[in-house]
């Protein structure tokens, strides 16, 4: 593998590499990657119109294809944050309008490439923001295989396009979670489900955990309380990018990275009035309304046979939660 800069004057970067990252990574046998640290792309989908793709400039790499607004990774930089940043500069996605769902990563071993798929959560017009650009288009889902496409971008839709139907949502039965471990929890509930609510902020799920494609996903979770856990404090809610939060439930957001700007994983506390057995069936029920992929949490085994008649999708332990939760650590 070698890395070589932009030649000058190329159109890419007329005034040179904007960033260390700038720069082909060349393959042993001749092949070129954009991005001397990798690279991503942003896969933004909305409801209404479809997926945003961008008609890239003739004397770009694989010119006049159709792709995704994206580019070359700083050092250092999470793929989530390249992809929004490459998404702002070429067209002009403003702050805060997208919520990650899930990425997909394409690893060659010298080079990779992150898609990240995320959730248009405030509707916005793509602006030309740079010469790599030559239109930027809404384009229905159903009309993507149409459009002349970027050739990595081709080979990845067919698996993407399976995936944008999947809205994984977890609702965990907070009571039987907290007291899966002997760590004084019973001295105060509320302060340990509060714990357990900030410890689930933002998590993010392999595929493997969530036995779904894709590589990484930020999926909704409802973290059901009852007793003495109701009225727990959760960290201020700066947006609520949760399509349909549930009566009296109260919501905290967070970044998975510090500076992103933009909603990530959702954890919706949802308070029982009476029985949390019977809460969590109605969550779960009214998720799997919505036509999300609801997997609920609990080890209690009269519960996961009343959540998996109500539309979970896949039942797991408090334990399998605990794992998820140390493995992150």
């Amino acid at each position: 593998m070698t890395v070589v800069p932009p030649a000058a004057g190329e159109p890419r970067r007329p005034d040179g590499p904007r960033n260390p990252g700038d720069a082909w990574v060349v393959a042993p046998s001749g092949e070129k990657y954009w991005g001397r640290f990798g690279a991503a792309g942003l896969l933004a989908v909305d409801p209404a119109r479809g997926i945003l793709l961008q008609h890239r400039v003739a004397w770009s790499h694989f010119g006049g294809t159709w792709g995704l607004p994206g580019g070359a990774m700083h050092e250092g930089e999470s793929a989530i944050v390249g992809a929004v940043r490459e998404a702002q500069e070429e067209a002009g996605v403003p702050d805060a309008s997208v919520r990650p769902r899930f990425t997909s990563v394409l690893d060659l071993g010298i080079w990779s490439y992150t898609t990240v798929i995320a959730d248009v959560v405030v509707p916005f017009e793509p602006v030309i923001s740079d010469p790599e650009s030559v239109a930027l288009e809404w384009v229905p889902v159903d009309e993507v295989d149409a459009r002349p496409l970027h050739p990595g971008f081709a080979r990845a839709w067919p698996e993407l396009r399976a995936l944008l139907s999947v809205h994984p949502a977890l609702v965990v039965d907070a009571a039987n979670v907290v007291g899966s471990v002997p760590d004084g929890w019973w001295k105060d509930r509320a302060g340990a489900t509060t714990r357990l609510a900030a410890r689930l902020d933002g998590l993010s799920f392999s595929a493997a955990d969530l036995e779904i494609g894709g590589t990484e996903w930020f999926p909704e979770i409802a973290l059901v309380v009852e007793g003495q856990a109701r009225g727990i404090e959760v960290p201020a809610l700066t947006r609520d990018p949760a399509p349909s939060p549930a009566p009296g439930s109260t919501s905290a957001s967070s970044s998975p990275d510090a500076g992103e700007l933009l909603p990530s994983g959702v954890v919706s506390v949802v308070e029982a009035a009476a029985a949390g057995d019977d809460a969590i069936v109605a969550e779960v029920a009214r998720r799997a309304a919505l036509g999300q992929t609801v997997i609920a949490v609990t080890s209690d085994r009269e519960l996961q046979e009343r959540v998996a008649a109500a539309g979970a999708l896949q039942v797991r332990s408090s334990g399998w939660l605990r794992g998820v939760l140390d493995a992150g650590v």
